[in-house]
């Protein structure tokens, strides 16, 4: 039963992780330097996104896509441990397969969902700087003020926030179990 339940777990991540990962890497595609890019016209505006700005957009999404990368395959791993040990003693049927693998530490387990759970809450929050920094490229610098921006921000570091604390407390309390 607990198998099962870390296999359903480990393929929640995956799942969420393999779509978010596609949209970093959409997002990576993007070339911010078209001028059609930004509803900003005048490039020498106060408002305009700096040089900074589009430097750490690519920043974030690179950060973003090497978090949900790594706790996918983090995932994948402990996902395919779990299978492995639960088959029996493979490595008597198997001279390939070490007798670690038949014998897997819950603990270890546990652990490396944790950091698994992490890489997705890493890449989650360097996305979500990449998506503020998308803003204040195509609507205007946050430090102009601009309405557009700060509406489009705010409920982004709202809810984002709230939603990754709610992961994090289910996650800790799957941890404690």
């Amino acid at each position: 039963m607990t198998t099962s339940i870390h296999i359903t777990a480990l393929d929640g991540i995956i799942n969420v992780n393999s779509l978010f990962t596609l949209a970093v890497f959409l997002g990576l595609a993007w070339n911010p330097s078209e001028p059609n890019n930004s509803f900003i016209t005048d490039p020498n505006s106060p408002c305009a996104a700096s040089r900074a700005v589009v430097e750490n957009l690519v920043a974030f999404h690179v950060y973003s896509f090497s978090s949900f990368l790594f706790s996918s395959l983090l995932a994948l791993a402990l996902k395919q441990a779990l299978r492995i040990a639960k088959s029996g003693d493979v490595s008597d049927h198997i001279r390939h397969v070490p007798e670690f693998f038949t014998h897997i530490n819950k603990d270890l387990v546990r652990v490396g969902m944790l950091v698994s759970g992490l890489g997705s809450v890493c890449g989650c929050i360097c996305l979500m700087l990449a998506l503020i920094n998308v803003v204040q490229f195509k609507l205007g610098a946050l430090s102009c003020g601009s309405g557009h921006s700060l509406a489009a921000v705010i409920p982004l570091v709202i809810f984002v926030p709230i939603g990754l604390l709610i992961y994090v407390c289910v996650v800790l309390y799957a941890f404690t179990r």
